[in-house]
């Protein structure tokens, strides 16, 4: 079956009734963590909430005032997820996100239309697309995309907006001979209904579920950013579309007058202006690192000739790395002496290096890693890794510094 909002792509509200409720749960990522919800599956007499499919993600929007989380398809009907249960025959008020839903049917018949003029043009056939959040990409059954292909393409997909070229939907019967006329990947397993059409005037005839304009002119505007390599003799073309075009130009305007207040330059110099940047910092870091060295040296050369020094060296210094710890560990590589280094910010993150005796680096290493609650290893007398914080390090010290003195009066 077809649902209302592909039979009306436009239609913002909608009156239907629950047909089911049940208990349910919905796994989704927030925050970049993964999350279990709680809540229940509802199905209704029709919907207008695209449930996802053919590329495109699903709707959101309201049933009643409860918001509805997903929408996904089981055969012919659409699931919609909520928080709060709904009484199985009452009847609903649907309400779609306006918003997203209009940017999804621009960029879905932006897609349409790119794929068909990329396979007229230069007989590049599109094999999946993706839908992103901030930008969408097609993949072409190409190992690559010249410049000016690329540039054809954006003129010629453009000069469709601009001539105002109607879409239009037809649902066929799945045995009706028109449909081995039409380009399609392919139907799902659990399909079910008539086959709907999405036909661009003139340009291209594609077997598709999802939401679409009804007329190019609705894009506004198509912008092919570019185009990654994609997978084997595959390449990724990158574009925005409409509203997306805008937020985008937005976006880089703003950017650019932030990076003028910075770099004091114009426009046209940043690339420049960056390139001096980076080379600065590159000899700088240069030369830290050749004084950090110079500075590893003089230290352990001033403990060494210290004759009050004993078997316990510690050091804490905010600029610093492994090398520089390293440098500090094999100068002082002894049996007799126990040293304990750390870098980074005393009560934030760092690095830390124990060294010295191995019988006692084997014996400390781990209690060193629990009290900085770091990660790392040991071997050959050296414990070292990433501490997730250097506020106990006086307590470390203080653990070290009596373990030696209760060794040295083992040994006497």
């Amino acid at each position: 079956m077809a649902f209302q909002c592909q039979r009306d792509c436009y239609m913002k509200e909608f009156a239907t009734s629950v047909v089911s409720c049940c208990p349910a749960e919905l796994k989704h990522e927030v925050s970049g963590k993964k999350e279990t919800l709680k809540g229940f599956n509802v199905k209704l007499q029709d919907t207008i909430l695209f449930p996802e499919g053919g590329g495109q993600p699903d709707d959101h929007g309201l049933i009643g005032d409860v918001p509805v989380l997903r929408v996904t398809r089981q055969g012919a009907d659409a699931i919609h997820f909520v928080g709060s249960p709904l009484e199985v025959g009452q009847e609903v008020q649907v309400k779609v996100d306006w918003e997203r839903r209009f940017d999804h049917m621009q960029q879905h018949s932006g897609q349409h239309l790119i794929t068909a003029l990329a396979e007229n043009f230069f007989g590049y056939k599109t094999t999946s697309w993706d839908l992103g959040r901030q930008r969408s990409t097609i993949e072409l059954d190409t190992p690559s995309v010249k410049p000016a292909q690329l540039q054809a393409l954006e003129e010629a997909v453009n000069e469709k907006i601009r001539v105002h070229v109607p879409v239009t939907v037809q649902l066929l019967s799945i045995d009706d001979p028109a449909v081995e006329k039409v380009r399609s990947r392919g139907l799902p397993d659990d399909h079910a209904g008539p086959i709907r059409i999405i036909d661009i005037e003139g340009v291209d005839a594609n077997m598709c579920c999802g939401t679409h304009v009804s007329n190019l002119s609705q894009l506004q505007v198509i912008k092919l950013l570019g185009t990654e390599k994609g997978k084997k003799n595959k390449t990724n073309l990158i574009f925005l579309t409409g509203n997306r075009v805008l937020k985008y130009a937005e976006k880089s305007y703003s950017t650019e007058r932030s990076m003028v207040s910075l770099l004091k330059t114009g426009p046209d110099e940043h690339v420049e202006a960056v390139d001096k940047l980076q080379k600065s910092v590159k000899l700088l870091q240069k030369t830290n690192l050749s004084l950090l060295r110079d500075m590893a040296v003089l230290i352990t050369q001033n403990f060494k000739n210290d004759p009050q020094r004993g078997n316990f060296f510690s050091l804490h210094k905010k600029e610093g790395d492994n090398e520089f710890m390293n440098i500090i560990a094999t100068e002082l590589s002894t049996e007799e002496t126990l040293v304990f280094l750390t870098v980074g910010e005393e009560k934030g993150p760092g690095l830390f290096l124990l060294s010295g005796p191995s019988g006692q680096v084997t014996e400390m290493g781990p209690r060193v890693l629990e009290m900085l609650q770091g990660k790392g290893a040991g071997k050959n007398g050296r414990f070292q890794g990433k501490a997730n914080s250097l506020a106990r390090r006086g307590e470390v010290e203080a653990f070290l510094q009596q373990h030696c003195k209760h060794h040295t009066s083992e040994e006497e």
